[in-house]
């Protein structure tokens, strides 16, 4: 969500930024007029207040001098009716607004490499050599079914394509990594959560996951409600529609969860192994903080990622996304992208984004 009056007033700007990002430009213009119709539908009816206001008085001085205040009393009737005009109009304006703003992504900063896809990142740093083999590596799906430790056949058979089975060394693996990186985070300050694994569509609203993204979510038949698609909604919406204490600030939360997507319209990328699953294991960090401290965060998160990586020896780069290829929410993203040897390149592991105040008003924070 953003601040309208902002956008309002800096629409050719916002144009120009969103231009990579906004599918549907006409929604722009759909704001500035609705934004224009509520301001003058406010204004009406300020005025029309006002003046039924010292018409009031004017019955008043009237009835107590015993005089005909007829004609005033009528005009206020008139008054009223068009002001029941008006807030119905103000109404619609507003629910119209809203429900246009939410289909808005964020505005990039000024920083962020300007090009509509993902040949526009721009390689920022690297760690690590990648091992040189005098064989061609297997890919980790085939080194997980010659180990027994990922089994797509029951995973398929339990669940569907998309899910998969880990056996033995894979299951502790996972159950080993997850608390390695929990037990990291809180060591460098991070609150650990433990998280429901639904979550309310007032909460995807928040962080931005609805109304764009729902042909992705997993909802629960008859209820509001979904898996949860990521362990950043859950955490976020912790302080949804809450004030917060200036000396509270800054706010380091971290958590697991199981992660829920239905991956529409990924078919044929990379439907091999386990890289783009349904279901997928996260540990999330999320940092709220005071505007001048956004970027500090920023960086700062960026490099607790990487030190899992670094602790791990897993060799990786960073990229900054360009506007074109950033998530909904984001103002910012970094992308640590893995090397794979079976693979031959580099792989996304992890994306660290600043979403500006986005989610903030989004989520009434």
């Amino acid at each position: 969500m953003h601040d309208l009056k902002f956008l309002t007033e800096n629409i050719e700007i916002v144009r120009e930024k969103l231009k990579y990002r906004l599918k549907n430009p006409e929604y722009l213009d759909i704001i500035v007029e609705l934004y224009q119709k509520k301001r003058e539908l406010q204004k009406e009816g300020d005025d029309l207040r006002n003046k039924k206001k010292n018409i009031s008085k004017e019955i008043g001085i009237k009835k107590s001098k015993k005089e005909d205040a007829s004609d005033l009393m009528k005009e206020a009737e008139l008054i009223q009716s068009r002001l029941d005009e008006i807030e119905k109009s103000e109404k619609e304006v507003e629910e119209k607004l809203y429900s246009t703003a939410l289909l808005i992504p964020n505005i990039p900063m000024d920083d962020v490499p300007d090009g509509s896809d993902e040949s526009y990142n721009v390689e920022i740093k690297r760690w690590g050599e990648p091992r040189k083999f005098d064989f061609k590596p297997l890919t980790h799906y085939e080194i997980g079914e010659k180990l027994n430790i990922l089994d797509f056949e029951r995973g398929a058979k339990i669940a569907g394509s998309g899910f998969t089975l880990y056996n033995g060394k894979a299951a502790l693996l996972e159950r080993a990594l997850i608390n390695f990186m929990l037990d990291l985070h809180r060591e460098n300050g991070y609150e650990e959560k433990w998280l429901p694994f639904l979550i309310n569509g007032e909460s995807l609203l928040g962080t931005g996951h609805l109304p764009k993204f729902e042909e992705d979510l997993y909802r629960i038949n008859g209820e509001n409600l979904y898996l949860n698609p990521t362990a950043e909604a859950p955490l976020t919406n912790i302080y949804r529609g809450e004030i917060l204490k200036e000396s509270d600030l800054p706010i380091w939360i971290t958590a697991f969860a199981p992660s829920f997507r239905k991956e529409a319209g990924s078919y044929g990328k990379d439907t091999k192994g386990i890289i783009r699953q349904h279901q997928f294991s996260k540990v999330e960090l999320v940092k709220l903080c005071k505007p001048e401290d956004s970027e500090k965060e920023h960086q700062s998160m960026l490099a607790e990622a990487e030190k899992v990586l670094q602790l791990l020896e897993l060799p990786y780069r960073v990229v900054v996304l360009a506007r074109g290829d950033m998530g909904f929410s984001a103002g910012k993203c970094y992308d640590i992208e893995v090397w794979l040897p079976g693979h031959g390149g580099y792989k996304e592991i992890s994306s660290v984004s600043n979403c500006l105040d986005f989610q903030a008003r989004r989520a009434n924070i």
